[in-house]
């Protein structure tokens, strides 16, 4: 049974928590109460009457990710233009954030109070009794006639009840209204409802690649919104590899000035031929790196950057050179693949080169991780080069894997001694791993099982189930590919923790990525189109708690949820007709991708936007920078979420 919190710690607005407090209470003590939710989930859409009879009242429908409990009640309350957002100072921020969501969803500015106004409103509530039950990110969402109560430990959890609040709410305001009609009605229902939630997993994430193709600030901040819509809250951003350097180092210029720019790519449906057109310069300046932290911050999205090293480092290396082994010179690759050209890791100069690199990171990134690479680093130009192998000898290493070990225990050392923590993929684990690295699992789940046998945290990220550049479907339709095939039930089959694992070493599993690699994602659409559903499906493995998944009502509450995609004009995987897919029947059918859209302006202060196309290359040391708002930011509290519910009149 979901029971009141204290409140007396609050006393900003004793009469409106007593409101609610009162309601709660009722609730807990009736004996017609409802129970706990269990089972498999449930189609909870719900349509409330309308109070004039002539708009559309809110629909219930949880989409992704399910709530842990929830109990549906008689009764909804209104939200109307003058329902007040109550919060504390130390709630303004949260509330004002969650205020500016809810405006895309009804139109409504609403205002936020530290008083109360004496009329039902929406409260913001710190309550620390809940973090041992529910931790830093999970809530309590009180839903009554009398008003809503939002409860949570800290920030997070505030801003993840805001998220399925914007849930009980219409995906876009009523059709065949004028603004004047829509803004001055009497508001919208939203049903009776107390949820408590969290998250199963504290690493929810995606990865980005601009190293490949460029991603501008702009859509960098649409997919910020798209992923705090979902609750996924870490992005990783994989910013430099051969084929392009897209983050500004100051104390190393001609890394953008050379390494951003390639002579040509792989031809777009020929990837053994190039295209013959210069690709930059593009990059990522130190002051657009900082709006884009702060940006994702108030999202509850820690963003991590990926610095490859010693491997796919050839952009670096045609930058400087004198930090390879052999001393060049070298271009900015212009094919994908894994390039035979690495650091030089017996050369002293080129260590310092990459910590200085990294002491820039930092500086940049404010979260706990920052993850080296490590994957796919060829030892061919090691096994010849005197230095490496005087390195080796000096060391009394057997190998040059071994000496690969050595490397990044010390970037691990540099990273620790300034208080952050290395993470790489799961080849940094060939010759042995440093103490507080971590690990993130691609080549299947061997190396995360290895890692978290050892005591190393873990992200898992296997190809099998999340690399999210991998068709979604076979048939002549879908768009060109890096191949692979990772359909959308098999994404929701997903289960992070192997099975190999006991429950001591399954705790050092941290949650899991979808990767979204940029070699054939030519343009921001096409990353939405490959990312969206999946990453949806990806979202509730990683929040909800794991009961019994049913596929196919996972599918119902979709269909409605992708509804929210369509008002943010998401260039989504639209989903295949009905019989429902299994994994065996998608891989006969045959699939065409959704038509490119539009994205017209959307109004509020999360809207901009129009079809996104870069800028034609330029020469020169000073790149021409992303387009200022030239792609649409999306609603960055809109989410969805359902689970087995019980309903009692």
């Amino acid at each position: 049974m979901l029971q009141p919190a204290n409140v007396g710690h609050h006393q900003r607005n004793p009469p409106a928590l007593r409101r609610l407090a009162a309601f709660a209470s009722s609730k807990a003590s009736s004996p017609h109460a409802p129970t706990r939710c269990v089972g498999p989930a449930l189609d909870t859409r719900h349509h409330l009457p309308d109070p004039r009879g002539r708009r559309t009242a809110g629909v219930a429908t949880f989409a992704d990710p399910q709530p842990t409990r929830l109990e549906w009640h008689a009764g909804a309350f209104t939200l109307a233009p003058t329902t007040p957002l109550v919060a504390s100072a130390a709630t303004r921020a949260v509330a004002l954030t969650v205020g500016d969501s809810l405006r895309l969803a009804t139109g409504f500015a609403l205002t936020v109070t530290e008083t109360d106004p004496g009329r039902p409103g929406i409260v913001f509530e710190h309550d620390p009794a809940l973090e041992p039950r529910l931790g830093r990110e999970g809530y309590r969402l009180s839903v009554a006639a009398e008003g809503v109560r939002l409860r949570a430990t800290g920030e997070a959890g505030l801003f993840y009840a805001g998220i399925t609040l914007r849930q009980l709410l219409p995906a876009r305001p009523a059709p065949g209204l004028s603004d004047a009609e829509h803004t001055a009605g009497p508001g919208l229902s939203v049903p009776a409802v107390e949820i408590e939630d969290s998250p199963r997993f504290g690493w929810r994430g995606l990865l980005l690649d601009p190293a490949r193709h460029f991603l501008p600030v702009e859509f960098v901040k649409r997919f910020i919104d798209l992923m705090a819509l979902h609750k996924l809250n870490t992005l990783q951003l994989h910013l430099t590899d051969d084929q392009g350097w897209r983050l500004e180092i100051r104390r190393y210029p001609r890394l953008t000035s050379v390494g951003s720019v390639r002579p040509e790519s792989p031809k777009r449906g020929d990837r053994n031929a190039g295209d013959g057109t210069p690709y930059g310069p593009f990059f990522y300046t130190q002051a657009q790196v900082r709006e884009l932290v702060a940006y994702a911050a108030t999202r509850h999205v820690t963003i991590v950057p990926e610095i490859e090293m010693p491997g796919h480092f050839r952009a670096a290396l045609a930058a400087y050179p004198e930090f390879s082994c052999t001393g060049g010179p070298f271009q900015v690759r212009t094919r994908w693949g894994i390039e035979p050209d690495i650091l030089c890791a017996g050369n002293d100069h080129a260590l310092e080169f990459v910590e200085a690199i990294l002491a820039e990171v930092i500086e940049l990134f404010p979260g706990a991780f920052i993850h080296t690479g490590g994957d796919e680093a060829p030892k061919n130009r090691w096994k010849e080069c005197p230095r490496c192998q005087a390195r080796i000898r000096a060391l009394g290493l057997k190998d040059e894997a071994e000496l690969q070990s050595h490397f990044t225990a010390r970037l691990s050392r540099f990273l620790a001694d300034r208080g952050r923590r290395l993470i790489g993929w799961d080849e940094i684990l060939e010759g042995g791993l440093a103490p507080g690295a971590a690990v993130m699992s691609w080549r299947g789940w061997e190396g995360g099982i290895a890692a978290a046998s050892l005591g190393h945290d873990v992200v898992m990220s296997p190809t099998t189930h999340c690399y999210f550049d991998y068709a979604q479907a076979q048939g002549p339709g879908e768009p060109e590919s890096i191949g692979g095939f990772i359909p959308l039930a098999k994404v929701y089959g997903f289960d992070p923790i192997p099975q190999a694992l006991d429950a001591a070493r399954a705790r050092h599993i941290l949650g899991a990525q979808g990767n979204i690699w940029g070699e054939y994602l030519f343009e921001p659409r096409d990353v939405e189109y490959f990312a969206f559903p999946r990453a949806i499906a990806l979202a509730e493995v990683l929040w909800s708690h794991p009961a019994p998944r049913d596929y196919a009502g996972f599918l119902r509450r979709l269909a409605v949820h992708l509804e929210r995609l369509d008002a943010l004009h998401v260039n989504y995987r639209r989903l295949d007709p009905a019989p429902e897919p299994t994994p065996r029947s998608q891989e006969r059918d045959g699939r065409r991708p959704k038509a490119e859209r539009g994205f017209p302006r959307i109004p509020g202060p999360f809207g901009v936007a129009k079809p996104l196309h870069l800028p034609p290359p330029v020469t020169g040391s000073t790149p021409a920078p992303p387009p200022a708002a030239a792609y649409g930011m999306s609603d960055p509290v809109a989410s969805s979420a359902g689970c087995g519910v019980k309903w009692r009149a």
